[in-house]
This record gives structure tokens, C-alpha cells and sequence, in this order.
């Protein structure tokens, strides 16, 4: 994992949004129809080459496959791990539930979504060898097409799996863990011995706390999330910590998030888990403040920050002074070099679902590129070594320094 040795290396979370062709393709998947494998590789390929070049296009020095081919980031798993089965409702999230009308506005915003929640009902073991590698090769031929020079696979995190597909089968949630944990210890490694990245998402460590265990109490809910911290770990045994970075997550949707667990409850846990790199929300308003508690943490040396410096569920496009200015935060509690610009969440976390528009998402992707540009230039006291312009928006350009 590189560091920002010269300048702010620029990132985000992983998920862009898919073309109509992808989506169209990836919900007949789901609905259970079938799909003609060619023309699926050649669709899907075509697009994750497409959203490759796009990001570096927009001034990403690491990249992605834009999780196109998967229809979620986290019950993508059910069709590759054995013991799944059935169609789940979704969950409504506590802060939301009080707010029927606020629902059904969002719903005519976001579409809904088109992916299959499962139970896990047998044996869980690792399926899923010949999409992964799928997904490997296209990534490879994108990042080498675009001349990308580092790029990161997303997997679900055994935390999030849980939450997202519930236990109907093992004795308790720690077996559950443990099965899940072994199997997808699989894919982890596949990941990393391709010479990618790993970023393990772990919105289980926040975002379930009002989701799929609003029902415990505090106590019992940072029990819980201590419990997948170690499942982590051990999925993660023999796979170098720089090798592995993690996501933080509240849920990336608009809604109140006032029953959001705060993140100086869980940082303790947080920083027991292996990833040298650690992505998280710092731009959205129920969050941003919280700054203050990486200040104040006992930050392991070398732990690099990935704050999120523009958010995912607002099409304002945040101008880059700002987002130079939440960087600055950063640089000045771990270092310029630990530090790496990023965003909030995906902008695609679910295909074909959220009010996030393609090329306003992008365009908000040349703001965190320049943003840090102008980070750089400040924390360095230099123009950085590479300079990408972007397009200002005429009522800020006066202001722009």
C-alpha cells in the first residue's frame, strides 16, 4: 500500500455507478433468470474497463472495479458461499422507522432495490472461486489498459455478512461468525495473491447498530462488534496488515442517522482490527465533527487514515477548498504521509438503487482529486508533483484562491 510520500494520494470506497446494461443484466441474475454467460463477460467487461479509465480520468491514483459486476456490496456473498437460501425483507433502519412519509419520499428518489436478501440455512463454505478470479481478471485488464499504477478489491467483511444475511442454521451468532469468517478467508486471499488490495467493508462495526442489532443495548452491541473484529482478524491470518485496508461505515443513505453509535464508542474496537488503513466517514453532517476523536485516540504508528472528505448521498458537488481544509484536519493529527483523500461511502452501493446521478458522482470524484491537489500544495509548501485541473463552477471561480 503506497503512502502519501509526495503529495495526497487520492481514493474512494469502491462502488461507482453501474450502466443500464449491468444493471439490467444483474437483476435478471437475481431474479433468478438466466443470463448468457458470454454476453454477460463482454457487458461487464466492457464496463469495468470503462469505469477504470474514468477514475483516472478524475484524478484517482487508486482504483477500482466499481463493484460492477456485483449487485451489492454485501449479499453478493449468497451466490458464493454454500448454505443461503429463501428471500428476506429488507431492514428498516431505526432512525427511519418512526418516518413512513420521509420513506416513501426517498423510495420515489431511490428506486428500490433489486438485490435478494437471504438466510444462511446450512453449512457455509466458499463457492465463489470462479467469480472472484472473474472479477480479478477484468480488474487487470482495466487497470493495465488505463495504466493504473495501484487498485483494490472489495469483500464483504464476516461482520457485514451477518448482518445483512441472518443465522437460521448454527447454534449460536459466535458459530454463525466463525463459519463465515473461515469461508470467506477464501476470497480474501485470492484478492491479495492477485496483487491487489483487499478492503474488507465493515459498515457491521457502525451501521449495525441500528439495523440488524437495534434490539441490544450498547453494551451488548460493542460485545458484538468486538466478537467480528476477531473474526476478521482470523479470516485475515497470514495476509500482510499493508496489504488490507477496512471500511467505517453509518450507512451510506440520507436519512436522520440520530441513532447512530458514536465513533468515539467504537474507535477501541476499530483499532483492534488488522488493516493498516482505515476509510470512514468525516463529510457527512451527522459525522464530520467526529474528527476530533481521531485526535484524540491512541492511533497505532502505522495506522494511515482514509478520511471521507466528500460525501455520497448529496449531489452538491463540495467545492476543493473545502475538502482541502477537512484533509488538513487529518495531516495535522497522523502526518501528511499517513493520510489519504477519500470519500464518504460508494456511490453505487446497490445497483440500479440511490438518487446519486453518474456524472455528478464523477464530477464530485474531480473535487476530491483537486481538493488534495490543493492539500498537497499547502502541506508540502509546493505544487504537488502531478497537477489535474478541474472545471470550476462559475459562481465559486472568483473565490477560488
Amino acid at each position: 500500500m503506497r503512502a502519501s510520500e509526495s503529495r495526497l494520494l487520492v481514493t474512494h470506497v469502491g462502488s461507482l455507478p453501474r450502466p443500464a446494461p449491468v444493471v439490467d443484466l444483474l437483476a435478471r441474475r437475481e431474479a433468478g433468470e438466466p443470463v448468457d454467460p458470454t454476453a454477460f463477460e463482454s457487458i461487464v467487461g466492457t464496463a469495468v474497463r470503462d469505469v477504470v479509465r474514468r477514475q483516472i480520468a478524475t484524478g484517482m491514483d487508486v482504483v477500482s472495479d466499481g463493484e460492477t459486476g456485483k449487485v451489492n456490496y454485501g449479499t453478493y456473498v449468497k451466490d458464493r458461499l454454500t448454505g443461503f437460501s429463501g428471500a428476506l425483507d429488507g431492514i428498516v433502519a431505526r432512525d427511519v422507522r418512526d418516518y413512513p412519509e420521509f420513506r416513501r419520499k426517498m423510495a420515489l428518489l431511490t428506486g428500490t432495490h433489486i438485490q435478494r436478501r437471504a438466510a444462511c440455512t446450512g453449512p457455509v463454505s466458499y463457492v465463489g472461486e470462479a467469480e472472484v478470479r472473474a472479477d480479478l481478471t477484468r480488474l487487470r485488464a482495466a487497470t493495465a489498459a488505463a495504466a493504473a499504477e495501484e487498485a483494490f478489491v472489495n469483500a464483504a467483511s464476516p461482520g457485514v455478512v451477518t448482518v445483512f444475511l441472518p443465522n437460521r442454521h448454527y447454534p449460536s451468532y459466535a458459530a454463525y461468525l466463525e463459519a463465515v469468517a473461515a469461508a470467506m478467508r477464501h476470497e480474501y486471499r485470492l484478492i491479495v495473491e492477485a496483487g491487489f488490495l483487499l478492503q474488507v467493508d465493515c459498515p457491521d462495526l457502525a451501521m449495525g447498530r441500528h439495523t440488524a442489532f437495534q434490539d441490544l443495548s450498547d453494551a451488548e452491541f460493542l460485545k458484538q462488534a468486538a466478537l467480528q473484529v476477531e473474526a476478521l482478524n482470523v479470516a485475515l491470518d497470514g495476509i500482510p496488515a499493508e496489504r488490507v485496508r477496512m471500511h467505517l461505515c453509518w450507512g451510506n443513505y440520507e436519512g436522520p442517522h440520530d441513532h447512530d453509535v458514536p465513533l468515539a464508542s467504537i474507535i477501541g474496537i476499530v483499532l483492534e482490527a488488522k488493516p493498516q488503513a482505515i476509510l470512514f466517514e468525516a463529510a457527512n453532517p451527522r459525522h464530520e465533527h467526529e474528527w476530533t476523536v481521531w485526535r484524540d485516540a491512541r492511533l497505532p504508528d502505522d495506522k494511515i487514515l482514509v478520511p471521507g472528505v466528500v460525501s455520497t448521498t448529496t449531489n452538491y458537488v463540495e467545492h476543493p477548498d473545502l475538502v482541502a481544509e477537512r484533509l488538513g484536519r487529518f495531516a495535522a493529527i497522523v502526518g501528511r504521509e499517513r493520510v489519504i483523500a477519500g470519500t464518504d461511502c460508494g456511490f453505487g452501493t446497490s445497483a440500479g438503487f440511490g438518487k446519486m446521478d453518474p456524472e455528478i458522482s464523477y464530477r464530485k470524484l474531480e473535487a476530491l482529486a483537486e481538493g488534495a491537489r490543493r492539500a498537497s500544495q499547502r502541506l508540502w509548501g509546493r505544487a504537488p508533483d502531478q497537477e489535474r485541473p478541474i472545471r470550476e463552477d462559475p459562481i465559486h471561480a472568483a473565490y477560488t484562491p
